[in-house]
């Protein structure tokens, strides 16, 4: 039986009253909850690097190195149908059920990965651990842009992503301990190396578990009664923790709810509604999927064939490498939000671009050394972090609330399928000549990659910085209130012609302030029963008035 997916018509000041909101505990526990699965990806792709070497070896599972490139593949396959399937569900389920699943797949695959036996049975958990990745991106960034007020979403959405190379420090750190056969036998430390993954997983699935589901999500699903709840929850957290009064939201926004909107309305978004977004969305993401993974995939061979690095020193190149990709993140992220959107996006694309020129001549003449050779990939990748967290940012910001996860998945499985895959393998290859001036073409090709990305940036970036996201890109659903509104028999004819005169359209417009005023006074008198109530809470006597009291004002605010 078919189901109707339109429901009533809402005026909801939800989106206003998150974005107003101090920061809190509440958005410790967002980014702590959320934010940390750049960590285990990181972490996930660094081990995984590290322990390939003693994945060859006959005393364990005996690959190729041809099996191991495979298995890469077959990884960035895994995320890339995984961001897609699960962010078409995101959209559709919520963000929090889809980011507990993502999560426990993870933690599943990557136990199951342990106990690999075989090059199958590694190629399919390896695939399913980047199912649950990719997933996790999709409901991870829908959920922690519509939690996190405006003013900061710009840094805390770019030191999230930045946290990736927190994990990739860790994983580097780790791998020196656990491929150590001092310490572990050679079977034995790999698998222990998966589990550190499982583990982290699961205790950011314990703290996962008290992040509530998106409000935005709620009442354009026709849950609002449930969104109204979890922001009343919210709000009294932040009261407490304060001990201050918040200020009344400034805004309100009139949506047609709808309990499912279909897939084919969703994917044709894009680049029907807004195509010039839709460019800039794929630009970034090719751009930054090309360079960072042709480098990360191949730094190691990079320094063992023309600097000579033992591979058992690698990774001490590799956490220089991450915590230099981190710092950029953090230190430019909060330019995002000051200084705006689009110079920074321009600025980081740009510049990592035309520092990539000196390093490819530097390169080629063979003044560089493995240390200086670092530093100045350090340098280059310091803007690029910053640029590729923002590609992240820019796509979960700049489209309709009702297609963020899928939009987030869509360009970052088709900037990965682009730039993730070609730009390894062209690494890889030329690498593999042992030519210097060949390898400099490589980077030249990333630069060039990169520079069309700030280039389009400049024309089409939006200026989202400190923004509502409501304003940015309207939901679909406030569309269809509008065109509800508009397809009432006179309703524009009468507002047009009558509303100096005091006719139908003044009157709505009355009815509309006096409602919104009553909700502001009904929600001062909740505040100020509340506030008795927390007076009262502080007196732990047994004075049977009081408890009398705290009770009354207690269902007194509940009522308001």
């Amino acid at each position: 039986m078919a189901t109707e997916v339109k429901t009533r018509t809402i005026e909801t000041q939800v989106p206003a009253r998150m974005d107003r909101l101090p920061w809190s505990k509440f958005h410790w526990r967002v980014v702590i909850g959320l934010g940390t699965v750049w960590t285990l990806d990181g972490l996930e792709v660094t081990m995984v690097g590290a322990v390939a070497a003693r994945l060859t070896d006959p005393a364990t599972l005996g690959l190729t190195p041809a099996q191991i490139g495979l298995a890469a593949s077959i990884y960035i396959a895994g995320a890339c149908l995984g961001a897609l399937f699960f962010g078409q569900l995101t959209d559709r389920f919520g963000r929090k059920k889809l980011f507990l699943i993502t999560l426990l797949i993870y933690i599943t695959a990557t136990v199951a990965t342990a106990f690999s036996f075989s090059a199958w049975y590694f190629y399919i958990a390896r695939f399913i651990t980047g199912a649950g990745i990719g997933g996790e991106y999709a409901a991870i960034h829908s959920a922690i842009d519509e939690l996190i007020p405006a003013r900061v979403r710009g840094r805390v959405d770019l030191i999230i992503s930045g946290s990736y190379w927190l994990g990739s420090a860790a994983g580097a750190g780790l791998a020196l301990v656990f491929l150590n056969t001092a310490i572990f036998p050679i079977d034995l430390g790999w698998r222990l190396a998966f589990g550190v993954g499982a583990v982290l997983g699961l205790v950011i699935l314990f703290v996962r578990r008290h992040v509530p589901e998106s409000p935005r999500w709620l009442f354009i699903h026709g849950r609002e009664e449930e969104a109204e709840r979890i922001v009343d929850g919210i709000e009294h957290q932040v009261r407490d923790e304060t001990g201050e009064d918040l200020a009344e939201p400034e805004s309100s926004l009139k949506i047609r709810q709808r309990t499912t909107i279909p897939i084919t309305e969703i994917a044709g978004v894009a680049f029907k509604l807004y195509p010039k977004r839709a460019v800039l969305g794929l630009s970034l993401f090719v751009g930054q999927a090309f360079l960072y993974n042709g480098v990360t995939f191949n730094l190691g061979t990079l320094l063992s064939t023309f600097y000579g690095v033992a591979a058992a020193l690698t990774p001490v190149f590799f956490v220089i490498f991450a915590l230099g990709n981190f710092l950029g993140p953090l230190t430019l992220g909060r330019l995002f939000d000051t200084v705006g959107r689009k110079p920074m996006i321009v600025g980081t694309y740009l510049g990592s671009s035309l520092l990539t020129l000196p390093l490819a001549w530097l390169f080629v003449s063979g003044v560089l050394n493995e240390w200086t050779f670092i530093a100045m990939i350090v340098a280059m990748f310091f803007l690029a972090s910053a640029g590729a967290s923002a590609a992240y940012l820019t796509v979960s910001e700049i489209f309709p609330m009702e297609t963020r996860a899928l939009a987030i998945a869509f360009f970052y499985a088709i900037g990965t399928a682009i730039g993730g895959i070609s730009g390894p393998l062209l690494f890889g290859r030329l690498i593999g000549s042992g030519v210097a001036s060949l390898v400099a073409i490589a980077f030249l090709i990333g630069a060039a990659v990169m520079a069309i990305g700030g280039v389009v940036a400049f024309f089409f970036a939006v200026p989202a910085a400190q923004a509502n996201l409501e304003d940015i890109a309207k939901p679909l659903t406030a569309h269809d209130a509008e065109d509800g509104e508009s397809e009432e028999p006179g309703d524009e004819s009468a507002d047009q012609g009558t509303e100096e005169a005091g006719g139908p359209g003044a009157e709505r417009r009355r009815q509309a302030q006096w409602c919104r005023e009553e909700a502001a006074q009904a929600r001062a008198q909740a505040a100020e029963h509340r506030a008795v109530v927390h007076e009262l809470s502080v007196d732990t006597g047994t004075d049977g008035r009081a408890a009398d009291r705290r009770n009354a004002e207690q269902t007194l605010a509940e009522i308001a």
